[in-house]
This record gives structure tokens, sequence and C-alpha cells, in this order.
């Protein structure tokens, strides 16, 4: 297997830089020993003007086989022969992959101590690999490093055999990448590109390996077109490691939308703008209102449904009044990042009977959500279709019935004050609407009438005299039995009935 870099430079920024951010000297040829052969790097060339690195990864067949044990293509029981016969030495692939990861491991990283400014210099380089399986043919390969940055992806196919051209065209490709990336963007593409348009490992599969993917694809896997495709290839097609990699990196792209870490992002409102003008994010003041209100209300056991990854559950419990909490979401994804948060497997006894997470849906009846205090909703109805709204109107307020309801929702009015957000467009992409007050007051006014409950409004962040505050709330409390309940009525949806342990997740 066969890959070179090569950069062009100045005198004052001279290519055998390169040399440096490889941390491979290039008067010296460097001989690595690799779990399934050697790893070469030298350089053809090293002027001032231009410099090429090399790496030849010289495959050990019988190596691969042996530390194999039959995993991967060419390892399976009824192609044993393919275990040695096979393209592992001349193609470049998952083994070559590794190897860059490990020849060029600081350099994949964008760390170079002695010139610490080199790693963010982008480079005119020209990257070649003479043989590269491509399952899915040059049109993939530009649909993989077409949006990455490069000015030019040439993925040339190879014939079968030049002998005989009527045998028509090879899965290999000849793959040359130019222009100007930083190194380290450029190794950690072909760190994960390499496997995936071979299609194919030549280790086991393991969860560690979502960690790999979500490290080297940092920066520019999340906002990649076909970073699902990506995934799964990466992932041996393993459907829960791959579901698993998607769902992070949509949190991932979340955090990039609103300006925020991974761990800090309220999954219901695109809050960049907000962030950058007042020092109190706006999902913090949310939840301080929320706070407020249910204090107001003097609820001790509260229910927060779609509680996703738990951020307000985590308020709730730094407050010793609130006596009973249970999140509910539908995603089990969601259930376990909240987990995490709180911390549920390390707290202690007294305080994890406050607390329950469990899995549902608000689409359906639900018999574990009654005797609640209060219930907050908070940015979760623009997240349905308006047809499953009536769906979640009597499951809350028909047949949970807590004392108060808190519905929080984004005011489609106040879009007009943050620069950053297209005309017409949503807050969040998963948004199926978003409601201007009066609109919010037409859906609000009747579901109180009909379930027995008054209700108030409250503005959530500063509150516009013209376009109003950024985020609504409605509080509803209820005053008397429902009107539209009867002895015999039975609710039109499923009931879920079942109960998980307090503490964890369902």
């Amino acid at each position: 297997m066969f890959l070179t870099i090569t950069t062009t430079g100045t005198a004052e920024n001279p290519a055998t830089d390169l040399g440096f951010l490889l941390h491979k000297h290039p008067d010296r040829v460097r001989v690595e020993s690799q779990s399934h052969g050697t790893a070469h790097v030298f350089y053809p060339e090293a002027t001032a003007e231009r410099c090429t690195a090399a790496l030849m990864l010289e495959v050990d067949p019988v190596a691969l086989v042996r530390r194999g044990r039959g995993k991967g293509r060419g390892g399976a029981p009824d192609t044993a022969l393919a275990q040695y016969v096979n393209d592992r030495p001349y193609a470049a692939s998952s083994l070559l992959a590794v190897a860059l990861g490990g020849v060029f491991r600081t350099a994949l990283k964008g760390r170079c101590a002695l010139r610490p400014e080199l790693p963010e210099r982008a480079l005119p380089l020209r990257i070649e690999i003479p043989v590269l399986p491509a399952r899915g043919g040059a049109a993939l390969v530009h649909r993989l490093f077409g949006p990455l940055g490069w000015e030019q992806v040439s993925a040339e196919p190879l014939p079968l055999d030049e002998r005989f051209p009527e045998w028509g065209e090879s899965r290999y490709v000849r793959l040359v990448l130019e222009g100007e990336l930083r190194l380290a963007d450029a190794l950690r593409q072909l760190y994960v590109l390499l496997p995936v348009l071979d299609d194919a490992k030549h280790y086991w599969i393991s969860p560690d390996e979502v960690d790999k993917l979500m490290r080297a694809g940092d920066g520019w896997l999340a906002a990649h077109p076909e970073h699902a495709l990506i995934s799964s290839r990466y992932l041996a097609r393993h459907k829960r490691l791959t579901q698993n990699a998607i769902e992070r990196l949509e949190l991932v792209r979340l955090a990039e939308s609103d300006g925020s870490e991974v761990e800090e992002i309220d999954n219901a409102v695109d809050e960049h703008a907000d962030t950058q003008e007042r020092p109190v994010p706006l999902a913090a003041r949310r939840r301080e209102a929320i706070l407020a209100a249910l204090k107001a209300a003097g609820a001790a056991r509260v229910l927060d449904l779609g509680c996703g990854q738990g951020q307000l559950l985590q308020a709730l419990l730094g407050d010793v009044s609130f006596t009973r909490i249970v999140g509910m979401d539908v995603s089990v994804r969601a259930l376990q990042i909240a987990a995490r948060r709180l911390r549920l497997e390390r707290m202690g006894e007294r305080q994890s009977a406050r607390i329950t997470l469990l899995q549902g849906s608000l689409a359906y009846t639900d018999k574990r959500l009654a005797g609640y205090d209060a219930a907050v909703l908070s940015e979760v109805i623009e997240h349905l279709d308006p047809e499953r709204l009536p769906a979640l109107e009597y499951a809350v307020f028909g047949a949970a019935r807590p004392g108060t309801v808190l519905v929080t929702t984004p005011n489609v009015e106040y879009n007009v004050r943050w620069e950053t957000l297209p005309a017409g467009h949503v807050r969040h992409d998963d948004h199926r609407f978003e409601w201007t007050r009066e609109e919010f007051r037409a859906w609000a006014e009747p579901v109180a009438q009909r379930h027995g409950y008054t209700v108030a409004y409250v503005p959530v962040g500063d509150d516009d005299p013209e376009v109003g505050p950024p985020t609504q709330m409605a509080v509803f409390t209820r005053t008397g039995p429902d009107p539209t309940a009867t002895p015999t009525a039975t609710p039109t949806e499923n009931t879920t009935t079942d109960t998980p342990k307090e503490g964890e997740a369902a």
C-alpha cells in the first residue's frame, strides 16, 4: 500500500515544514512495526519549493490471517482461500488507515511542539493513493471528498486488466486530492474514509470504534451530507453502533448550531445568537422561569415530559423542595445521556429515590403519569406534528391531570431579532411549527376550557415591546374536574402501564 503527501512552499514558508508537522525528518527513513506488517516513511523529495512524504505499508499476509482469527473480509469460514489470496497487500484499506493513525499520530491530533503555529496553517496539499478500493465507484469518491474543501478530487478508475480493455473497469481507482487544508484535517478525513470506501475492516468492530469515529470526524463529519453512510460503513454496518454514532453526530451538529458544548445543549431551540448577546443563555432563563412557576404553584411532585438530556431534571434535583421527580422521553438515547448527566449510577440512595427516568410517548395515555402536582412540557409541542397535538392534550390534561401544567414554546415573532436566522426559517430543523403569541393563545385557551383549567401567560427572556419575548410560557392551573370525562369513558389511545425501577432509564 502506498500514499504520498506533497506540499509546496516559499523561502519564508518552506515546504519542508511538512517534516515538522508529520514529526518525521526528511533526511531519514522511518520504519515502524505494525500489527499486520511494517510501515516505512520516507521523502522522495524535500526542498524549500516542494516536499513529498511517502507512507508505504508492507502487509504480512500470514500475520493478517493469524491476528484476524477469521474476522473481517477474506476471513469467513466459507472463503478460506480468500484469507491468503486477496488485495490487502496492494490496495488502500483499513490497514493503511490504522498505519496512518499510528505513524502520524501527533499530526492527526494537530500538534507540533517545536512549531505550534504550523498545525493551524492551511497548506497547498496534494495527496495521492495509486490503488484505492471504491465500492460505489468514482461517483462515491466525489460524494465523500467533494464537500470537504478540496479544490480538485480525481478518482480515475483502473482497468481490470490493461491487456484486455474489453473486460472493463475494476472497483479500484487512483485517487488524487488537491487543495488548501490543514494537514490534520486531511489526515483525519483519510483515516475515516479509506475504510469507508473499501467498505471493509480487517479487525473486530467494538463499541470504542464509535469514539474513534467521533474523534477523527471532529469538525467535519457532523455537517457532511453523507454522514449516515460514512457511519454505517465505518462501523461495518453494525446497526446499534451506527445508530449510536448518528445520534452523537446529531448532538454535535446541534451544539455547533447553538454555539455551545454538546453537554450544554438544550434540545429545543437554537439560541446561538442569544448566548452571544446576553450573559445568561436563553435555556438557563427558561429553566429559571419554570422553577419559579413550580414554586409559586407549591409543586413538590413534578413530571418533566420530553425531558431530553436532563438539563431541567438536574435543576430540579438541586432544589430539595421537589421531592418526587420523573423525567420521560421517547428517545432512549436522550435518557441515557440524562442518566450520565445526573450521575445516576453514583447517586446516593436518598437522592436516587427522588428521581425516575421513563421511556414513553406523549401520544399515548400513561398510568405512570397520574397523581403528580405539576407537569412541564419545555420546548416539546413544536416538535410534534399538529395533528398529534390532540393526543398529547388528552394524555396530559385529560388522563394525567396534574394540578399545574407548564408549556413553553418559541415565539416565532421574535425570530426577526436573530440576524443569524434566515428569514422564514424555524429555530430548529425538527420544529414542525412555531407559533405567534396569538396562535399560542388560540391553542391554549380551548385546551384549558375543555379540561377544567385556567391559563395565564408568562414571558421568558427579554420582552421586546414590538415582537414579545423569545420564549412564551403558558401556566395551566386545574380548577375542577374534567368536563369531558364520563364514568364510562375510555381513552382512544393505547395505555402504558409497565413501570421501571426508580432511578433507571427504561
